[in-house]
């Protein structure tokens, strides 16, 4: 079997390119230790702190908010209760002074009309029942010394009341104490019993004011309290779950900017947020490792595809050189001059086919440099228009042109851009066979700052399944071994894309296609000639 040198060349590009990949995969290799070392290390200083749950602070926080609210309870009760003990304490303080000032009343009855004694006694008795009652609630307000003066007062008043008929008999004995000085004495009983009863009973009036003035403040406390509570817990939740959720979502912005580096512990305490860092550092790795995967995977299909495309695109100019080659060296001698130079310049042509696959590929995959200048997007169409004007006539394309005047100037490589256009107008024309029409026209994009070159034509369009795939390396719907390389659009979206614009497409099987040139405008104004 005869090896060609197109062969050998092959197998060693191939052979360099596994030595490649082995390389890249022991790279990797060592690449993925050292990110499972570091996302080791960063799981271990993220279980290492003390664990602190968000229930448990919480748990904790709602328990001193109970603690608190059962101590307020308790005083309230306390408070109310003491009220409602003060208060029956002042019903039977006044219910004693009423009882003493009765007492009193038929006291003067009967010093005046000589009746109603046994009503004082009995008014005087029911007094002294009513302050042993309350013996205990009244000695802890005026003291044990004051009660026992109340209550002596008492007996007294009662001892005149009941002797009042003995005095009033033997007033006229020599000796005896006068019914004036008994009255007197009544009256100044009567008067300290009076007013004892009517201290007792605005002391407790005042402490009950107190005991109210202090069961008002305390819920307005505590209302002030409970909401610089609120605002604490709040704050206490922003932080323990909005801080981190934040955090967290600013990770995931960064994960999706391709920014892999594992989540540091950044609190004191391991809580449940803990147990989802360690998860999205696991995504982390994960993605970053089957990110890694898929890079390789589409380099080596991209290899594959340009290998298979320079192939299959170079095999057959190839094949003709060799065809035509190795008839010309066995018929030289039996073929007249005309027919060496036909086949002499189909070995020229073949050869200058192979040049133009190669010159294509490397524009494809070189990074040339740039040559930026102000660019007048209707003079880079109309110079582009005079290179084609010819193939326009032959085609029997009919031309048309609208670019409205003053629009923004670009800056761009004045040569790439054209070879752009040219690729784009020749595609348009390739697409009407029997002829058509094309429209060029330019506007301000959507987008601020940017401008849009529109080419679109009548031709056969192109199929929808096909769109995706239209700016692939060697990619082409026209026939094997005819115009073109599949290479133009390809190199035609790379060069735009350099200088920072796009280029999309529509299309609609036989009504036509459009491809649209975005380019950013030159942050200057526009030349505007003088009237």
């Amino acid at each position: 079997m005869k090896i060609s040198s197109f062969d050998i060349i092959e197998r060693k590009n191939f052979s360099l390119l596994t030595d490649q990949n082995q390389k890249g995969y022991l790279a990797e290799d060592e690449k993925d230790n050292l990110m499972d070392k570091a996302e080791i290390e960063t799981q271990k200083a993220l279980l290492e702190r003390p664990s602190f749950s968000i229930r448990a602070r919480l748990s904790l926080g709602f328990l001193l908010f109970f603690i608190l609210s059962f101590g307020v309870t308790v005083a309230a009760l306390v408070i109310i209760s003491e009220i409602e003990n003060k208060l029956k304490f002042m019903e039977a303080v006044s219910t004693y002074t009423f009882e003493i000032q009765q007492a009193r009343r038929f006291e003067k009855n009967f010093f005046l009309y000589r009746t109603n004694l046994d009503d004082a006694l009995t008014n005087a008795h029911q007094a002294e029942k009513i302050l042993l009652a309350n013996r205990d609630k009244i000695k802890a307000v005026v003291g044990e010394k004051n009660f026992a003066t109340m209550l002596a007062h008492v007996k007294r008043y009662q001892e005149l009341l009941a002797g009042l008929p003995t005095y009033q008999k033997t007033r006229m004995n020599p000796g005896q104490i006068s019914i004036e000085a008994i009255e007197a004495e009544l009256r100044t009983h009567g008067a300290e019993m009076v007013s004892v009863a009517q201290k007792l009973v605005d002391n407790e009036r005042q402490s009950v004011d107190r005991m109210l003035s202090i069961s008002k403040r305390v819920p307005l406390i505590f209302l002030i309290f409970l909401l610089f509570l609120i605002v604490y817990m709040v704050n206490f939740l922003a932080r323990q779950m909005l801080g981190p959720l934040t955090r967290l979502m600013a990770a995931t912005q960064r994960i999706a900017g391709g920014d892999f580096t594992p989540i540091r512990p950044a609190r004191r305490y391991r809580d449940e947020f803990t147990n989802l860092t360690l998860a999205l550092n696991r995504m982390i790795h994960e993605l970053q490792h089957r990110q890694e995967i898929l890079i390789q995977s589409h380099k080596l299909q991209a290899v594959g595809t340009l290998t298979a495309g320079v192939a299959h695109e170079l095999n057959n100019p190839i094949n003709n050189i060799m065809l035509t080659a190795n008839m010309l060296l066995e018929d030289y001698k039996n073929l007249d001059d005309n027919e060496r130079l036909e086949m002499i310049n189909d070995l020229v042509n073949q050869a200058e086919r192979s040049k133009n696959i190669v010159t294509n590929l490397l524009d494809f995959a070189r990074e040339s440099e740039l040559k930026s200048e102000l660019l007048s997007i209707e003079k880079l169409v109309n110079e582009t228009i005079q290179l084609i004007s010819n193939q326009l006539k032959l085609s029997k394309v009919k031309l048309a042109v609208e670019i409205p005047p003053h629009l923004p100037s670009v800056y761009g490589d004045a040569q790439q851009l054209t070879q752009v256009l040219l690729n784009i107008i020749l595609n348009a024309i390739d697409a009407m066979p029997q002829g058509g029409n094309l429209r060029i026209t330019a506007q301000l994009a959507k987008e601020r700052d940017f401008i849009e070159i529109q080419v679109t034509d009548t031709g056969v369009g192109i199929p929808e399944h096909f769109l995706p795939h239209i700016f692939d390396p060697f990619f082409s719907r026209k026939p094997s071994g005819k115009k073109g390389t599949g290479l133009g659009l390809s190199v035609s979206l790379g060069i735009i894309r350099k200088h920072g614009g796009d280029i999309r497409v529509k299309s609609n099987v036989g009504t036509g296609t459009t491809f649209t040139i975005v380019l950013p405008t030159a942050q200057i104004p526009a030349d505007i000639p003088s009237a």
